[in-house]
């Protein structure tokens, strides 16, 4: 682990580089005899069909591996009833990739509220029903059918979030860790073009994949651990008493203070003989967590594992970890060394054809429709928000095209698409506006382990300057043939705040008549435990917003997106978010309802009742869940005050929440009363429904008089 990483590009191409790029990656025999090739070294399995774009995954990590030498192939949302879809393509040299696509596919198939989804935006026409439940379990297991000897790898969201034991909303449960239920050879998470390609590189010299343990981003089993690595024992929760010698796996302070504070003390004691507590080095220390058997019963010490966890995954310190799975240990390397400008630019300039695989035909894509015309010009989340799933997957250190980069994919476009009218319909990535933001020291960054550089509040040490920013968006704008630039990606309004100058040139350029916000709620209680700024900054945001907007004679609205069911929230604290709404004019048309996805802090948050953020005890604070599908959707109405159909449900909990005041027509009310037809109405439905339930047991009564009579006579 303590090894330097390579660069991307600085291998030596395998033999088959001579085959040159494809024009698509092949999907069948018959274009892989059309290209030359007997066989794949590397078969890639997607839960999504095959759009050679740079921001479907199966495409970069495929053109990737193709740029490196190897001849890969693509098996899309193949038929998982048997083996034989997987053979399509014959046994591949070096290894099966498996994922289960761009979205996770319990998130695709399944709404907040368990219910199945009637379409599918990464299939032709936005079919439903093209993959299976738990896409990279089914997938693996089939290519293991298919050829019992291949190598089999999974990654992708999917994978990377089930790396460990983790709780399962759609089963309500914790489950094993991915890896041992596929039984895959290895697991790689985060974004893993480094471990991609030196797995690759690796295995085409000849090394076995059993024998491949040093590279980061990648997790497996073993069943005995490294006897010169030091151990930390995290297996329990910290108890009061004496503190311990070992160092504390909660520990906060970046290792930068630490050796200071070391060096004082020991210059301090002079000549005088002080015993202090060696630090492991951290490149040689694994951190055991509670097992699989533990976390799966005691929702305490999963709360501690996933603190732990969270802390271990800043690339510059984080150790090891190790979690047992009944008699063996899931080993989890550290987490991946961020892509430099240089590796990252080069990725979104492969040969791409940026549209579906021409199997497809004239079948619509949902998705790409969506991001045909957009240009990613970053990755990465330092925000941290508890509900998302970015900062497990892309880190928190952003990575940034150059503008040169950015600039060159821009008229590629203009240049090969011919549906292209000028409009780029998005210059953004996970968060618009993180591009170039980093920390201002760089032995800073690496030591520290904050969840977020933005919460509580933004960190003295996080560069916030939007210059680099506005002089893309002033660049592409520019570029011949291009008549607007539309920024759609989220927006992190408190950053934004910190440059007027940036707000400005957003609203006068770069917005389409409406800009979407998260500021998610507007109470402290749940913003806390969403680890997202006060409505305050919400509020500065949209001053500067209205300012900008009417000083380049626009009309232009702000959308504010809100998280119903949080944890963390009351009844109370949604019926204020309710009023706020009403006070500002807002009638939401599409309503966000937490979805607990794997490894999330506030997933943890909602299967424990206990909050990560702070240091975990039997007595630590307490976090409420809503649970219930009828307070779901009370919390869901509460955000959708307008609707008539939610006004009973609505009525019932003001008046069980004894704020009946806000029933009636005043303007201070939040829904009106009962009108004649609907008290009308109730009061028929009541006597329909007591009636049917006398008439029901009157003739279940009968019956069973009737038959009893029957049976008597017989």
């Amino acid at each position: 682990m303590g090894k330097a990483s390579k660069p991307l590009f600085s291998y030596r191409p395998f033999w088959a580089k001579r085959f040159g790029a494809a024009p698509v990656l092949p999907m069948s025999r018959a274009e892989m005899d059309n290209l030359g090739w007997d066989s794949c070294d590397i078969i890639i399995v997607t839960g999504d069909a095959y759009v050679d774009h740079p921001s479907f995954g199966m495409a970069m990590i495929g053109r990737l591996l193709e740029a490196q030498g190897f001849r890969v192939g693509i098996i899309a949302q193949p038929d998982w009833a048997s083996a034989d879809a997987f053979k399509a393509l014959g046994r591949p040299n070096l290894f099966f990739g498996i994922t289960a696509g761009n979205m996770d596919s319990m998130v695709n198939r399944y709404t907040s509220d368990r219910k199945v989804r009637s379409d599918d935006a990464y299939t032709p026409n936005g079919e439903a029903g093209k993959r299976p439940d738990r896409s990279v379990l089914v997938y693996s297991q089939r290519a293991r059918e298919a050829y019992k000897d291949a190598n089999v790898v999974i990654g992708g969201i999917e994978a990377s979030l089930r790396r460990i034991a983790h709780y399962d909303y759609w089963s309500d449960k914790v489950r094993r860790s991915v890896l041992p239920d596929s039984k895959a050879d290895i697991l790689l998470f985060g974004n893993a073009e480094r471990a991609v390609v030196e797995l690759a590189h690796r295995l085409a010299a000849g090394e076995a994949i059993k024998d491949i343990t040093d590279i980061r981003g990648t997790a497996f089993m073993r069943s005995e651990l490294p006897a010169d690595w030091s151990h930390i024992d995290s297996t329990d929760i910290d108890k009061p008493g004496k503190v311990q010698a070992e160092p504390d796996p909660y520990q906060a302070q970046p290792d930068c203070e630490q050796k200071e504070q070391r060096s004082t003390e020991v210059e301090a004691a002079g000549s005088v003989k002080v015993d202090l507590p060696i630090v492991p080095a951290r490149s040689q220390t694994f951190i055991r967590l509670p097992s699989y058997e533990v976390v799966k019963n005691d929702k305490v010490l999963y709360a501690h594992t996933s603190r732990v966890f969270h802390l271990e995954t800043n690339p510059g310190n984080a150790r090891a970890l190790v979690q047992r799975h009944g008699n063996r240990d899931i080993w989890l390397n550290p987490p991946p060394v961020p892509l430099s400008t240089e590796e990252f630019d080069p990725l979104f300039e492969l040969p791409y054809t940026r549209r579906p695989h021409p199997s497809y035909g004239d079948a619509k894509n949902p998705a790409w429709e969506m991001i045909r015309f957009s240009v990613n010009i970053m990755r990465g989340c330092f925000g941290g928000c508890t509900f998302c799933s970015i900062t497990e997957h892309e880190g928190r250190i952003i990575q940034s095209r150059s503008e040169d980069s950015v600039v060159r994919e821009v008229e590629t476009i203009r240049d090969e698409v011919p549906e292209f009218t000028g409009f780029i319909s998005d210059l953004g990535g996970p968060t618009a506006n993180m591009y170039r933001l980093l920390c201002k020291d760089k032995t800073i960054e690496e030591s520290c382990r904050r969840l977020s550089c933005v919460y509580p509040k933004i960190c003295k040490n996080l560069g916030t300057n939007h210059k680099p920013l506005i002089n893309l968006y002033r660049r592409v704008r520019g570029i011949k043939g291009v008549k607007k630039v539309v920024v759609a990606s989220g927006l992190r309004y408190d950053l934004a705040i910190e440059s007027p100058e940036y707000v400005k040139e957003l609203v006068t350029h770069h917005v389409g008549g409406y800009l979407k916000i998260a500021p998610e709620h507007t109470e402290q209680g749940p913003l806390s435990k969403m680890m997202k700024p006060g409505i305050g900054a919400y509020d500065r945001f949209k001053q500067l917003f209205d300012r900008y907007s009417k000083q380049a004679g626009k009309e232009q609205y702000l959308i504010p997106y809100f998280i119903a069911a949080h944890p963390g929230t009351t009844d109370e604290d949604m019926l204020n978010l309710a009023l706020w709404l009403k006070k500002n004019k807002f009638r939401p048309d599409q309503v966000q309802a937490f979805l607990p996805t794997p490894m999330a802090v506030a997933s943890a948050m909602y299967h424990t009742g206990y909050n990560p953020l702070g240091r975990i005890r039997k007595d630590s604070e307490q976090v409420s869940a809503i649970r219930g599908l009828n307070h779901r959707r009370l919390h869901k109405a509460f955000l959708r005050y307008h609707d008539p159909r939610n006004w009973p449900v609505l009525r019932e909990a003001l008046r069980n929440m004894k704020r009946e005041e806000l029933i009636g027509s005043g303007k201070n009310c939040l829904v009106p009363k009962e009108s004649y037809r609907e008290l009308k109405q109730n009061r028929m439905n009541k006597r329909h429904s007591s009636g049917k339930k006398r008439e029901f047991y009157t003739a279940r009564t009968t019956h069973t008089r009737a038959e009893g009579k029957r049976t008597r006579k017989h």
